[in-house]
């Protein structure tokens, strides 16, 4: 078989289509070459730039070859069969016939064919039936190879798919263990913050109750010092005057003789006298004090100077007592259940009373049985079951502590007389808006220390007072601050709300911008997704802590005069783009302290190195990959080191890769906390 053709007619430049007649032959398939012209020693095919002599197939029985520029393409052309079955084997391009007819040209001389004498029709059929029976087989057969090729790609799939998911599951557990621990650290800063805080607060009470104590031990210490003094002169010019007098008294053995207002209470055992008479030297101090020890308590009570403690004795009932000389009296943790109108009548001269965490209702108080008391200064009753303010409290009363009660009801007499009142803690009461009369506080001419913590108030309650200077609120149900809440209120000093439902879109313009004296608010836990705006002009100390904080609007604290000192944002939102260039202007010169940890911070806020006074830094617990040499401290201040405790710990960072400038406004490199580091 011989391959003719014909060269291009044009050359292949003119852009015109070129024809190669080739395989002239009788059966051979007849293909069709289409010559597209190009540059010379390239071809350009389908955006494709082919070399000179390259050879490819776009597709099945096409061959196509760059020739001097020309693509010149051989298409296969399919002869024309004459033949009742057709058959076109795989990875061929023309089809072939399988009637025996057609296959006597191509088979060799042993193969039967129609005019044979030995050709009959069974054999005919027969061989038709075999060679459909072999392309059925074959078919088959492809079709099962095909059917396994797709069976072992789905099932390749499949392992991959699950491997993938094996490898997602553990990158999700990883991130759940990482959650858990974040949340479990969270939980235990919390915790420990809540405990630092409850451990302040007890110091600072306990700090207050013992200078009053000292104070009023001092003030007993003097009046008993100025009586003995008294006394003694007294004796002094008597004694000449009534020796014999003196003498029989003694004798008598009744100097312990109490005065006969004050009678010896039944239940108590007679005076003793003593052994052998005192001379009158010695003085009425220890007469005084030799009756005061002669007197015998319940059990589980004792006295300390002019204190007797019965704290957890397991008393029922208020001892009866009669020492006029006592000024304190504890009876915290027992289960007294009333206050009779004579509980006192032995102890008129008591300052300090403290029934905290018994089980004193108010009905179980008589109405007279605080009245006669003219010289008490504070009352404990925390931990009751008292439903309404004790009656016929005496006008001397400067402390009042009524928490852990069941006050539902508060009406304007209820603390009238009260005009030397300073402080009144009403906590863990069932207290709102509608069950407090907003001329309540009204009688309360001094007071200047209120706790109203929870409790069920929606709103900031109504009417306080315009001596007050500190107010919690925290634990409540208040959702917002309105313009006038806190208008009578000027000398305000302290403002807590911690624990409360309120956002920045509830926070009037004018609730306090204009207070001279409100130095520190705490908003903690609430539902803020911003710092809020309009903060008091003087406000030193402010708590964020545990809202939704997302941004510090710039200028925020560009009012403030002298400036922001303390500013606690731990356990927010912020992110990079939640602080602007401008969120810390006017606190550059002011800044103390600054907690920004355990947010989202993927960097150091702006701003930080410009705060000249700021000594303690908190940024733990970010996602921090990179600190610059001057994102908190300021190389070109040349002022001496300011920063004392400067936290990273738990962020994305290299310590390798920390500039060793970055810490150079810190006072000593042990102040600052880089490890651990969490996993990138």
């Amino acid at each position: 078989m011989v391959r003719q053709g014909r060269a291009p007619e044009n050359g292949g430049n003119n852009g015109a289509p070129v024809f190669i007649d080739s395989y002239k032959g009788v059966e051979e398939p007849k293909p069709n070459y289409n010559v597209i012209p190009g540059n010379t020693g390239q071809c350009v095919f389908q955006g494709i730039t082919m070399f000179d002599k390259t050879v490819w197939s776009p597709k099945p029985c096409v061959t196509c070859l760059c020739s001097s520029g020309n693509v010149v393409c051989d298409e296969m052309r399919c002869p024309l069969l004459q033949c009742q079955f057709k058959f076109k084997p795989i990875g061929q391009c023309c089809p072939i016939c399988i009637d025996p007819s057609h296959e006597v040209s191509e088979n060799s001389g042993d193969s039967p064919v129609p005019n044979d004498p030995g050709f009959t029709d069974a054999a005919f059929f027969s061989d038709k039936r075999s060679i459909k029976a072999k392309y059925k087989e074959e078919e088959e057969r492809l079709l099962r190879k095909d059917a396994e090729r797709k069976r072992r790609k789905k099932q390749k799939k499949e392992t991959e798919r699950q491997r993938k998911q094996l490898e997602e599951q553990e990158r999700e557990e990883e991130r759940r263990k990482l959650r858990e621990e974040e949340e479990r650290r969270a939980e235990e800063e919390k915790e420990r913050m809540k405990i630092i805080e409850e451990h302040r607060r007890l110091e600072e009470e306990s700090m207050r109750r013992r200078e009053r104590e000292e104070r009023e031990m001092l003030r007993t210490l003097e009046e008993a010092a100025e009586r003995a003094r008294n006394e003694l002169r007294a004796g002094e010019e008597e004694e000449e005057e009534e020796e014999e007098e003196e003498e029989t008294v003694w004798l008598r053995g009744d100097v312990f003789q109490m005065p006969p207002r004050l009678p010896i209470p039944l239940d108590f055992p007679p005076p003793t006298a003593p052994s052998e008479p005192s001379h009158a030297g010695e003085g009425q101090d220890t007469d005084e004090e030799s009756a005061r020890i002669s007197y015998a308590l319940p059990q589980g009570c004792t006295i300390s100077d002019v204190i007797v403690s019965c704290e957890n004795a397991k008393l029922t009932s208020i001892p009866p007592l009669s020492i006029p000389e006592l000024k304190s009296l504890n009876l915290q943790g027992n289960a007294i259940t009333t206050i009779p109108a004579e509980a006192f009548n032995g102890v008129l001269n008591l300052e300090w009373i403290d029934l905290g965490k018994n089980k004193i209702s108010s009905s179980g108080i008589h109405p007279q049985a605080f009245t006669r008391l003219k010289f008490l200064s504070r009352l404990y009753m925390d931990g009751n079951l008292l439903e309404h303010v004790p009656p016929g409290l005496p006008h001397t009363l400067q402390e009042l502590k009524i928490n852990e009660n069941n006050l539902q009801e508060l009406d304007e007499d209820s603390f009238e007389g009260l005009s030397n009142l300073v402080t009144l803690e009403m906590e863990g009461n069932l207290l709102s808006e509608a069950n407090v009369n907003p001329k309540l506080f009204t009688p309360l001419k001094q007071l200047s220390y209120l706790r109203l913590g929870r409790n069920h108030f929606r709103t900031i309650p109504q009417g306080l007072p315009e001596t007050l200077q500190e107010v919690h609120l925290e634990n409540n149900l208040i959702e917002e601050i309105s313009e006038g809440a806190f208008n009578q209120s000027k000398n305000l000093n302290v403002i807590v709300l911690r624990h409360n439902k309120i956002d920045e879109s509830r926070i009037a313009p004018f609730a306090w911008i204009n207070h001279r004296t409100l130095e520190s608010i705490d908003l903690a836990h609430n539902k803020l997704h911003l710092v809020p705006s309009f903060l008091p002009k003087c406000l030193v100390h402010l708590v964020l802590v545990g809202n939704q904080i997302e941004r510090i609007p710039g200028y925020v604290f560009a009012h403030m005069e002298p400036g922001l000192e303390y500013l606690y944002l731990s356990y927010n939102k912020l992110d990079e783009e939640g602080v602007e260039p401008e969120s810390f202007f006017g606190t550059y010169n002011s800044m103390t302290e600054l907690c920004l940890d355990h947010n989202q911070l993927t960097s150091v806020p702006i701003g930080v190195n410009e705060m000249t006074s700021l000594h303690f830094l908190r940024l733990n617990d970010n996602n921090i990959r990179h600190i610059g040499e001057d994102n908190i401290c300021d190389p070109l201040n040349e002022e001496d080191s300011h920063i004392v405790a400067l936290r990273l710990e738990y962020n994305l960072l290299d310590p390798r890769k920390i500039p060793p400038t970055a810490f150079s406004c810190v006072k000593s490199y042990s102040s600052v906390v880089l490890r651990p580091q969490r996993m990138k």
